[in-house]
């Protein structure tokens, strides 16, 4: 049995003192064939311990349909880091954020109207706990006392930036220790007084977050815990990329500077992230401040290992600031990942949304346009119709609210796109004495997954009025797009601009390799490789092209499948041997 402890201000690894040089890198954003590829690369740069978050709606999709598989093996994840020598941090608490769609809850919550998140509140503890029974048992013989390489559990996450709970908090440590956890536990907050006040739990270690200016972060932190090790939980080496922004970045020089700060303090680091991965599907979360902002697909973070794998800068100049504190042995890394140029894709064949939707969902009547969650969905598309009776004059198209961004079409003629974050954005028609029949798609673009907004069901959350007149009598469609084989394709030629519109191509393969997907000329959507969902694309940027690691190809024949709302150039997409993460300027 060997513990990770606490020795005044020392951490202890059985007998011996250990400083921990963690770097994040999250399973569920990387294929499995790629797994020990990424951890080879952590050890190589130098650090012990590789850390992960847990999320719990990629676990739990539905209530009670657990998943522990493929993507989802933590399991495996866990034994592969362990046969590697890397001690493994394990943040498990139902509540993540890492941009990830919800931070981690699962979007079923939502059908409870009144359920009360992040608190003391029994019907979300009741929830909590069915979880934990299913993961919990998991983990433990993975525990270091038990073993494995599992040394240390958070309770929860950055819960000062939220909330001031302790009876939520304490249910959650007990919770783990109940169900057999016994390594060390802690939590992780941003170096404020008002975070600490609310994050901290009685008897667990405390650790901080942040990206610069190290001593008065770890001077803060020992104001509430004194003579205690300092950690920094979360080192943001890099940042994450909104849509309409440009791709962030952080000179190498600057974040081994601030290590080099926090080494010389004799602290542990964990960096956020050592490598980030893809948000693959509709995983990808958003942030609600002023406004609301959605998260690209790409989770690249600018940091030591890029999002397809590869080496940067930030790689070496870290390894040589830890090579001042620690014996490395010399650099050895696994042989390079192929990538191919696969040349253009010829995107022939087409199936329209709109003549699509018996293929693809079961409508259901409704006298409000009610949300996702209430119809049982978590992510993707849904499409409301119903009818307006006239003449009536030019009104104004009124949602309340939009969740997050509808295409309207009425008699099947598209007049606009309404967005939740852009209050220009508006749609006003007339109607003629015949009426019309008025058609809503709406896109889940992702639930805010940090700060006060959390709450975030998705579709339409209360009503549609065309001026001041609520509109009644609905049929809807849900579109998770799960699972398209039931589409029928034909020539993509006759395809009309603001169509929506799934385009399928297929490609020859002799060696499968990582590649690119160019989407140049196309406007917004969503990609699938066999089947597999890549994510979403958009001309606003910043990033260009979406990767499609070499696992998903496979000898012979490929099928790519884009569902594009707006239309394209050309119906033909590139693949390309390398990545665009900035394409565009700001807007």
């Amino acid at each position: 049995m060997i513990a990770l402890t606490i020795q005044e201000n020392r951490l202890m690894l059985g007998d011996a003192p250990i400083r921990l040089i963690s770097g994040a890198i999250h399973y569920f954003r990387v294929v499995p064939e790629y797994w020990e590829d990424r951890l080879l690369k952590l050890k190589a740069c130098g650090f012990n311990t590789v850390e992960t978050y847990v999320p719990w709606n990629f676990h739990e999709p539905h209530e009670g349909q657990f998943q522990f598989d493929g993507m989802a093996d933590l399991e495996r994840f866990i034994r592969i880091a362990g046969d590697l020598d890397l001690h493994v941090i394990v943040r498990p608490s139902p509540y993540i954020c890492a941009e990830w769609e919800f931070g981690g809850l699962p979007a079923w919550l939502l059908a409870d109207p009144g359920m009360r998140l992040r608190c003391y509140y029994k019907p979300f503890l009741d929830k909590v706990d069915a979880y934990y029974d299913e993961l919990i048992p998991r983990l433990v013989p993975l525990l270091s006392t038990n073993g494995g390489p599992v040394i240390a559990m958070q309770i929860e996450n950055e819960y000062g930036s939220y909330g001031n709970d302790k009876a939520y908090l304490n249910h959650l440590k007990e919770a783990l220790i109940k169900r057999g956890v016994d390594v060390l536990l802690f939590t992780s907050d941003g170096p404020e007084d008002f975070m600490l006040q609310g994050g901290m739990v009685k008897g667990v270690w405390e650790t901080v977050n942040f990206g610069s200016r190290s001593p008065e972060a770890f001077r803060k932190l020992d104001e509430y815990q004194p003579n205690r090790p300092f950690m920094c939980m979360e080192y943001w080496n890099g940042w994450f990329d909104h849509w309409h922004e440009t791709h962030h970045t952080r000179p190498a020089d600057d974040v081994a500077k601030v290590l080099d700060e926090m080494l010389a303090e004799g602290a542990s680091v964990n960096f956020y992230m050592f490598h980030g991965g893809t948000n693959f599907g509709f995983w990808s979360g958003a942030n609600y401040f002023d406004t609301y902002e959605p998260t690209i697909t790409s989770y690249d973070y600018d940091v030591p290992i890029g999002e397809s794998g590869d080496i940067t800068g930030k790689f070496y100049a870290v390894r040589e600031v830890i090579g001042k504190y620690t014996e490395l042995p010399p650099l050895e890394l696994p042989e390079p990942i192929t990538r191919r140029s696969y040349g253009k894709v010829s995107m022939e064949r087409a199936a329209k949304l709109f003549d699509s939707l018996g293929a693809l969902s079961t409508p259901v009547r409704s006298a409000c346009p009610e949300p996702m969650e209430l119809l049982g969905q978590n992510n993707g598309f849904i499409v409301y119709s119903t009818r307006i009776s006239g003449p009536r004059t030019e009104m104004k198209l009124n949602i309340q609210e939009v969740r997050d961004r509808a295409m309207v079409f009425v008699d099947g003629a598209y007049q606009g796109v309404i967005e939740r974050w852009n209050p220009a954005s508006e749609v006003k028609f007339a109607i003629p004495k015949e009426g019309v029949a008025l058609t809503l798609l709406v896109e889940n673009m992702g639930r805010v997954n940090y700060g006060p907004y959390l709450k975030d069901p998705k579709g339409i959350t209360e009503g549609v009025r065309f001026g001041q007149q609520f509109l009644y009598d609905w049929t809807i469609h849900s579109l998770p797009l799960e699972d398209l084989s039931g589409l029928t394709y034909n020539n993509s030629s006759i395809v009309a601009a603001n169509e929506p519109t799934f385009f399928r191509g297929q490609f020859q393969v002799d060696e499968p390799a990582d590649t690119f997907l160019n989407v140049e000329g196309w406007k917004k959507g969503v990609a699938y490789i066999n089947g597999f969902n890549l994510g979403r694309y958009w001309e606003v940027g910043p990033q260009g092209t979406l990767y499609i690691p070499g696992p998903l190809l496979k000898r012979g024949s490929n099928e790519l499948v884009l569902f594009e709302l707006h239309g394209c150039d050309a119906p033909e997409v590139l693949l390309q041997d390398f990545p665009i993460l900035q394409r565009y300027a700001a807007k």
